[in-house]
C-alpha cells in the first residue's frame, strides 16, 4: 500500500480515538553547581508575566520601603539570591525570555546564559468505543525548551550561550545610532533609506510629457 493510500486509512483510525491525558517530562536543569537555595522559576502558556516578574524581583532585589509588618517578616525570611533561573518549553518559550530581559533591565549587572534543549510530552489516546476492539496509543514527542540563567556572579564566558552585563542595552545602542547615521546621510527626515515613492496616476509630470490640452494649444 503506496503512503497515499494509507494517510486516509490512518486519518480514519485517530477518528475513532480521544486524546485522554498529556504526561510530560522536563528536561533537566542543565546548569550544575547551583546554590540550592537558587529560584527555578517554571513559566507556562497561560502564567501571567506580572506575577513572574514579582516573585523573582522579589529573590532578587531589595526592597526597604515595606508597606507593612507581614510584607517585612515575608522579605526577611526570603534573602535575597544571587542567581535566578529561568525555564519554559513549547508556547511558554517566549514568555520566559520577556521575564529574563525584564529582569536584567531591572538588576544592572546580571550575566545571562542560555541553553536550548528539548523535553518530551508522551499523549495517551484512548478509542471512543470500548467494545470496538481497538487498543490505546501511546505517542512521544519532543517539545523545545529553554533555560535561562541569571546570575550577579561572573560567569564562564567561553560557554555557548554567554551573554555579557549591558550588553542588550548596546545592542540597542548601535541599532539606534545606524539609523540615524542612515537619515542624515540620506538628507530625508523621518523617511526609511531606500524608500522610494510611489509612482500613480496624475502623479509627477516627467521632462517631455504633454497632456491632451496642451496639444491643442499649441495647434
Amino acid at each position: 500500500m503506496s503512503v497515499f493510500s494509507s494517510l486516509p486509512l490512518a486519518r480514519t483510525k485517530m477518528e475513532n480515538y480521544s486524546k485522554a491525558r498529556t504526561l510530560e517530562r522536563p528536561s533537566l536543569c542543565p546548569f550544575p553547581g547551583l546554590a540550592p537555595d537558587t529560584p527555578k522559576v517554571r513559566v507556562k502558556d497561560g502564567s501571567k508575566i506580572r506575577h513572574l516578574l514579582r516573585y523573582a524581583l522579589s529573590r532578587m532585589e531589595a526592597k526597604p520601603g515595606v508597606a507593612d509588618e507581614a510584607g517585612r517578616q515575608e522579605a526577611a525570611s526570603r534573602p535575597l539570591c544571587r542567581q535566578i533561573v529561568f525555564t519554559a518549553s513549547a508556547k511558554g518559550v517566549s514568555k520566559a525570555i520577556t521575564c529574563a530581559e525584564i529582569v536584567k533591565r531591572r538588576v544592572k549587572g546580571l550575566h545571562q546564559l542560555t541553553r536550548l534543549l528539548y523535553g518530551t510530552a508522551v499523549e495517551v489516546w484512548e478509542p471512543l468505543e470500548p467494545g470496538a476492539g481497538l487498543d490505546s496509543l501511546t505517542v512521544s514527542r519532543n517539545v523545545p525548551a529553554i533555560w535561562i540563567l541569571l546570575s550577579l556572579e561572573p560567569l564562564d564566558c567561553s560557554q555557548p550561550g554567554y551573554q555579557a552585563p549591558g550588553r542588550y542595552d548596546a545592542l540597542w545602542a548601535q541599532s539606534a545610532n545606524r539609523e540615524e547615521e542612515a537619515a542624515g546621510g540620506s538628507g530625508v527626515t523621518g523617511q526609511r533609506p531606500g524608500f522610494r515613492r510611489k509612482r500613480g496616476r496624475g502623479g509627477g509630470k516627467g521632462p517631455g510629457r504633454h497632456t491632451g490640452r496642451s496639444r491643442d494649444a499649441e495647434k
